[in-house]
């Protein structure tokens, strides 16, 4: 076994990717299951730092919720207004409002983070 030591170039991340896929059924408690650990430490490091995951659009989000949870549009209208205001949001012509936010927020659960995120409109053209 190599040194362990930070993961610096691609080479050393994908050279850790394969000695986790080797370790992976270390038993417990054993050097190879520390060594594991130390790995996959190193490994989620390097992927915050050079692949992070960016939140989502907040509309596709709120789509992404819907559709999980077999609800329609329709079901929003309670927490986000009327059929109005939340067709206008989904299909980007308006956009949340903060009050919006807070209910879908603490009615949905959907991660207050997430809706808070910038996403584009569409431009009427009048």
């Amino acid at each position: 076994m190599s040194e362990l030591r930070p993961l610096r170039t691609e080479a050393d991340y994908r050279a850790a990717l394969n000695e986790i896929e080797r370790l992976f059924d270390a038993q417990q408690n054993t050097p190879e299951c520390d060594r594991l650990e130390i790995l996959t430490t190193l490994v989620e490091a390097y992927e915050q730092q050079h692949y992070p995951i960016l939140p989502p659009d907040p509309i596709e989000a709120i789509l992404y919720y819907l559709e999980s949870r077999g609800l329609s549009w329709q079901d929003l209208e309670s927490v986000m207004g009327s059929r109005g205001e939340v067709t206008a949001v989904l299909s980007r012509q308006e956009a949340l409002t903060l009050d919006m936010i807070r209910r879908l927020h603490s009615c949905l659960a959907i991660p207050a983070e997430v809706l808070i995120q910038p996403y584009s409109l569409h431009k009427n053209s009048a």
